[in-house]
């Protein structure tokens, strides 16, 4: 896809920046009648957990929720997709999707939803934290994309920065490089650019969106070699094997690595090693108090293989840390 890049915000013009979108670029929403399917999984689901956990922030592009409906963007094998996702009556999921990648995400669905998820060997009981979590959120699934790339990118816009930095970041380059999402979406949706159109973003693009070079160049070097990078992703058999594959790439490391196995393949094991929060939530959740990464790797170890999954429960228990400080507020240098 060429995207014109007139409704970017541009360095300067006139001693103002440009802010007004180009209506050329927006293709109007494809209204027409979409393809529908009817999803009825063999295991409980909360279908606004299970697929929550893959937006990327309130403001995110690609994701919106509105009333019971979860709307997705997304750029798929076969092109962009819209899909509208709903539960209709208890274990009944419908979903509606427009564009020409329609047929592949209305066919990820239920991975999307969780199917894939296998907790076979999973023992909650092993603390009571775990085990009441467990039982208060029988819906709760591992929700996988398939869209390795997509997901990849969006956990490097996240090395080393705060969340609210690296989702309006998110938000800006899906926004102003990504295409408008087909549909009768209830607010304007974008898919992210293509593996080809993430090499080309131009350094003040990055620049103005609000991410630091060091991973706006890891994203493009990722780029130069995305596909082939995806089919051996996509090859590998286990989540070790995902890993080795991730992490030979240029500033990719076991967080970016874990980041992307949670959400493209639903790795139930990934464990974001390195993470600024992630160690003192586990072990003030298991322990009551602090513990660093490799007391975070002990105190995980009992639920070898489905790490990623006690790590969801501790998010889902509404246990957490007491805040020690007041939150820090980044400073902005995109007007420099």
């Amino acid at each position: 896809m060429t995207t014109s890049l007139s409704h970017i915000p541009r360095a300067r013009d006139a001693g103002r920046f440009v802010t007004a979108p180009s209506r050329s670029r927006d293709a109007r929403p494809d209204t027409t009648h979409p393809l529908e399917t009817e999803y009825r999984p063999r295991h409980p689901l909360d279908v606004r957990r299970t697929l929550l956990f893959q937006r990327r922030g309130a403001g995110d592009p690609t994701m919106t929720v509105a009333g019971s409906v979860v709307w997705r963007a997304s750029r798929t094998p076969a092109g962009v997709a819209t899909l509208a996702i709903r539960e209709t009556h208890p274990g009944v999921i419908r979903a509606a999707a427009w564009g020409p990648g329609r047929d592949w995400a209305l066919g990820q669905l239920p991975a999307l939803c969780g199917a894939d998820d296998d907790p076979t060997g999973f023992d909650a009981s092993r603390h009571p934290l775990i085990a009441d979590a467990h039982r208060r959120n029988p819906g709760l699934r591992l929700s996988r994309t398939g869209l390795v790339f997509d997901a990849l990118a969006c956990a490097i816009f996240e090395q080393k920065v705060t969340g609210m930095q690296a989702f309006g970041a998110w938000r800006r380059i899906v926004t102003w490089c990504g295409e408008r999402a087909p549909g009768p979406t209830p607010t304007p949706l974008f898919a992210p650019p293509t593996i080809d159109g993430w090499q080309h973003v131009p350094s003040w693009v990055w620049h103005r969106a609000g991410l630091e070079p060091p991973q706006s160049q890891t994203v493009v070097r990722a780029a130069r070699r995305g596909d082939a990078l995806v089919r051996a992703v996509l090859a590998a058999d286990d989540g070790e094997a995902v890993d080795r594959v991730l992490v030979s790439q240029p500033g990719i490391g076991p967080w970016t690595s874990a980041e992307t196995r949670a959400r493209a393949l639903g790795d139930p094991d990934a464990v974001s090693v390195g993470d600024f929060h992630l160690a003192h939530e586990v072990g003030y959740a298991l322990t009551g108090t602090r513990t660093d990464d490799d007391g975070m790797l002990r105190l995980l170890s009992p639920w070898a293989g489905h790490r990623q999954r006690v790590i969801r429960l501790i998010g889902a228990s509404g246990v957490s840390e007491p805040r020690r400080g007041p939150r820090l507020h980044p400073e902005d240098h995109r007007d420099r």
